[in-house]
């Protein structure tokens, strides 16, 4: 057997997000004799998988651009980048706001397969709304092939074009709710016969967490021995950290940071509160539905992620009180814990038959380039 063919994967970095979960759950599945993933990133710091890529063979390349926000230089890199790579015949390119100039290196380059991805269904209204506004509109110019995660995200991204949607799969079978699991990583975190609402998601303006406190806070009126654990970083975390001492919450909330054992963390919770702004997808709400946890989620997430009866969806303007009373009988009215696999693998959401549909199709465009 030959060499594996080498994609290269472009993304702002490879940290703990949806986006890299998906990619990652992929990678751990395909046959790497056949299909090597390399990536490409903007930050230069180390990276929450990058040890991981490296133990399955493949690279993770740093470019600059995010730390200096030198155009000029980020596009002679990428050019110079190209000119020493050649073994990549397919670019997959999952960040819009720089995914134009990638595509356009990669298409003067003469790679034949460019990828753009679509993540999300909305763009955050701040000081860089219109230029990346303006990103997005330009991403697909140089694109051969467009995926997105959802049809919201699709149609969001690339209007009338046509395109095919990739479900953000996970591993099913590591999320099956287990008691022994449950009641090990409850211990572990001091919650034993605490009552856990969870949260997994970057400490971003999309993830809502100013509102998640204050949803928190009402549960809190109506359940004392309520606690919240929240998974992830971000650059508001100290912004969410000093909400939580002015609402006097510090020694009920938890900030777990990134982790690595999430089929476990999971276990721990009671209800999953999810009140993002948009999600393109939002993978985090499949992996607790996976492992059997009530979820109380907003307007901001696709239809696909309604997949399991322990499911809710309430508008964000429904206000924290609503929010918190679904919350706590989410949580008393449902069964929680139970096997939810079957709900999963019915939605297509299981990583099997994803990785094996990515494998062909780039082992497929290859041949047919």
């Amino acid at each position: 057997m030959g060499e594996p063919i080498r994609v290269l994967h472009i993304l702002q970095r490879m940290e703990a997000g949806g986006t890299q979960a998906l990619l990652m759950n992929i990678y751990r599945k395909i046959d790497r004799t056949k299909v090597q993933f390399d990536f490409l990133v903007v930050y230069k710091e180390k990276q929450f998988y990058d040890d991981e890529i490296e133990k399955m063979g493949g690279h993770v390349y740093k470019l600059s651009f995010r730390e200096d926000l030198n155009l000029p230089k980020f596009q002679k890199d990428l050019a110079v980048f190209f000119a020493q790579h050649h073994e990549y015949k397919i670019v997959h390119c999952h960040a819009y706001t720089i995914g134009y100039f990638c595509l356009k290196a990669a298409k003067k380059a003469g790679i034949p397969v460019r990828i753009a991805h679509s993540h999300n269904n909305e763009t955050v209204h701040d000081i860089k709304y219109l230029p990346k506004l303006f990103m997005q509109r330009m991403f697909t110019k140089n694109a051969t092939d467009l995926f997105a995660c959802s049809e919201e995200a699709g149609r969001y991204l690339f209007k009338d074009k046509p395109f095919q949607v990739l479900k953000n799969a996970i591993d099913s079978q590591n999320f099956i709710a287990n008691a022994d699991t449950r009641n090990e990583i409850r211990k572990e975190l001091g919650l034993k016969d605490k009552f856990v609402v969870g949260h997994v998601g970057r400490l971003h303006p999309q993830k809502n967490h100013d509102f998640l406190i204050d949803v928190f806070e009402e549960i809190k009126k109506k359940k004392p021995d309520a606690e919240l654990i929240l998974v992830g970083t971000g650059p508001l975390e100290e912004k969410v950290k000093s909400k939580v001492v002015e609402k006097g919450l510090s020694d009920c909330v938890h900030f777990l940071g990134n982790r690595k054992d999430m089929n476990r963390i999971y276990q721990a919770m009671d209800v999953f509160v999810f009140p993002s702004l948009f999600e393109g997808l939002g993978i985090v709400a499949i992996e607790a539905q996976a492992a059997g946890v009530p979820i109380v989620c907003s307007e901001g997430l696709p239809p696909e992620t309604d997949i399991t009866p322990i499911y809710r969806k309430l508008l964000l303007s429904d206000g924290e009180e609503k929010w918190a009373n679904a919350a706590l009988e989410m949580a008393q009215n449902l069964k929680a814990h139970t096997n939810m696999q079957q709900y999963v693998i019915d939605a297509g959401f299981d990583m099997d038959a994803t990785a094996k549909y990515m494998e062909s199709y780039y082992l497929n465009r290859r041949s047919r380039r």
